[in-house]
């Protein structure tokens, strides 16, 4: 029998490489026999270098740039020489879990460190970029990588922050690092939000990056407001709002071109080719609820999957998602370590590795024969 496994990081709690193998050793406990191919995979969000990585020969940089905060960090990102290819993650420059939750508020926070990854990373000679854009703590519109790139933003200092869109007075491109327009730059979105309005950034996604509803009105006023100064570039194409308006930010600033980012990494895996003969395929994520459905992992693996008949079974630290719904979208069953195993959020969180191994073993035999 051949499983395979094909999930992403439970936030919080265990990257996607730590979840595979809690639920091979799960697997390992009932069919002893199993051919287990684990394949640790990302929708965009934090994980997209290691999945790179995992997936391809290439080698993980490090390179200090600018925080979410303004303060100074290192981050991670991929160069594959073989390739031309860089892959970087907006999360490693500006993601959520690099603010404490007691300075989380994305009217103060800046999407820079990107801009300057992809500097650094022009400066290694790639003629390519994937950038992962989810996870973010930001609501600038992609306007702070934009600044780190050499564009002019009149009336705002820097690092310009997503509290400062409404500031701008005019904007001037003619000085952008000139190589941005040399290179292929894609850019893997875990969600297939528009820029503004009840479906935008700042309203779907404000509130859990620390914004109180008075800071989500103006945020989105700051996003409309750019999108005003542009407006050549489309506001409401799918994906605009993802990452705090970074997916706009990238086609208005970069000539980016947006992906759904679990068909884009799922290409890079050739993973139709992976799960051809298999009996099983085991996917998920820390939580699952109706963001899933916007093309996180296990949705995005059911509707990747070519042949339809090989069943499909998520796990997860807890979910809101109906069974009807979840099997309508290809997965036969959901199962959650809080519900199923009957444990506290915080304690699936701190154990969930072991905790994840222990539902493995529970569930299987359902669909082993």
């Amino acid at each position: 029998m051949k499983i395979v496994i094909a999930v992403d990081s439970f936030k919080d709690s265990m990257s996607a490489i730590m979840a595979a193998h809690a639920i091979a050793r799960g697997i390992s406990r009932i069919a002893e026999n199993a051919e287990i191919v684990a394949c640790p995979i990302a929708d965009g969000g934090e994980g997209t270098v290691d999945t790179f990585l995992n997936a391809m020969n290439g080698q993980k940089q490090y390179s200090n740039i600018t925080g979410p905060l303004g303060e100074s960090r290192k981050a991670s990102w991929a160069l594959f020489h073989d390739k031309n290819l860089a892959v970087i993650e907006l999360a490693q420059a500006a993601g959520l879990q690099l603010v404490p939750e007691s300075k989380r508020n994305p009217l103060k926070t800046t999407t820079s460190g990107v801009g300057e990854l992809i500097r650094i990373a022009l400066d290694a000679n790639v003629n390519r970029i994937v950038i992962g854009i989810g996870g973010s703590s930001t609501n600038d519109g992609g306007a702070g990588l934009a600044q780190a790139l050499g564009v002019q933003f009149n009336g705002v200092n820097s690092p310009i922050t997503g509290g400062f869109l409404n500031d701008i007075k005019s904007i001037d491109k003619s000085l952008v690092d000139p190589r941005v327009s040399t290179v292929q730059i894609d850019v893997a979105c875990d969600v297939k939000n528009v820029l503004t309005g009840s479906r935008g950034a700042a309203q779907v996604y404000a509130a859990q990056k620390g914004a109180t509803p008075n800071q989500i009105e103006f945020l989105d006023k700051g996003l409309m407001h750019l999108a005003d100064m542009i407006p050549d570039v489309d506001p409401n194409y799918p994906g605009a709002g993802a990452a705090g308006g970074m997916g706009w930010g990238l086609m208005a600033f970069c000539n980016a071109k947006l992906h759904k980012g679990i068909e884009l990494i799922l290409d890079v895996l050739n993973f139709n080719e992976i799960v051809k003969d298999a009996d099983l395929i085991i996917t998920g994520e820390g939580r699952m609820d109706n963001q899933s459905l916007q093309g996180k992992v296990p949705f995005g693996v059911a509707e990747y999957v070519s042949n339809k008949k090989t069943p499909i079974i998520a796990l997860c630290g807890d979910h809101t998602i109906d069974q009807t719904i979840a099997r309508k979208h290809g997965i036969q069953a959901c199962y959650s370590i809080c519900r199923d195993l009957n444990v506290p959020v915080k304690q699936a969180i701190k154990d969930g590795e072991n905790l994840l191994e222990e539902l493995t073993a529970k569930v299987l035999p359902r669909f082993i024969t």
